[in-house]
């Protein structure tokens, strides 16, 4: 049976700290594996945020013509493989740009769904976020992780591969329709708690989600 509902957390439009260029990015809701001192705990819930997949896909495809990729994230993407195909599928009827999905499992752990969606991911960055590792790598929570060129188009994600910079630690800052100030991107280690405490001292009250299960 195919899939019509897809539990999301955020589309939003332009993404720049997560891939090269600017990039639609989608965060899929739920999340099994819940790494501890993630920043983004708040889409861990499962069968929160139901969309119907066809309103899902229309909202992407009014993002398309000006984006030069697509960035999928969560969340763990693999807990909706069906979504996740859906998705990427018609990604692929709308652009030639690049796919980019971050996935908290190996690689051996979503070869089955790669075979049997071939093509649909360029590049995949695998592992689930180690607080206990160093941060040292462009591109990602901890050096555990690994960048996965899955076509030829994604070899050149390859260039991230390397030691980060200070631009790789931008991050970008979205609005929800409600005001909530959100942020989008790869933070350097301990940086959420710095944000906190700055707002604190200004007067502001912030909560950022990797203060769950966080051991710091």
């Amino acid at each position: 049976m195919s899939v019509t509902t897809v539990f999301v957390s955020r589309l939003h439009f332009p993404v720049t700290a997560l891939g090269p260029g600017r990039r639609v990015g989608l965060w899929l809701q739920g999340c099994s594996i819940r790494c501890p001192g993630c920043i983004s705990a708040d889409t861990w819930e499962p069968a929160v945020g139901a969309v119907p997949l066809e309103h899902l896909l229309d909202r992407m495809s009014e993002m398309a013509d000006g984006a030069e990729g697509l960035t999928v994230s969560g969340g763990e993407p693999f807990d909706q493989p069906e979504a996740l195909a859906a998705v990427l599928a018609r990604w692929r009827e709308l652009s030639t740009k690049s796919t980019l999905v971050f996935t908290g499992r190996e690689l051996e752990d979503v070869a089955g769904w790669t075979a049997r969606h071939p093509g649909l991911i360029d590049a995949l960055i695998t592992g689930p976020f180690r607080s206990d590792l160093p941060q040292t790598l462009a591109m990602r929570g901890s050096d555990n992780q690994r960048i996965h060129a899955m076509t030829d188009a994604g070899a050149g994600m390859l260039a991230y591969d390397r030691p980060a910079t200070d631009a790789d630690r931008r991050l970008d800052v979205a609005f929800d329709e409600l005001g909530h100030a959100w942020l989008a991107g790869i933070p350097a280690r301990g940086e959420m708690g710095r944000l906190r405490r700055t707002l604190a001292k200004a007067g502001h009250r912030a909560a950022t989600s990797d203060m769950v299960g966080a051991h710091s």
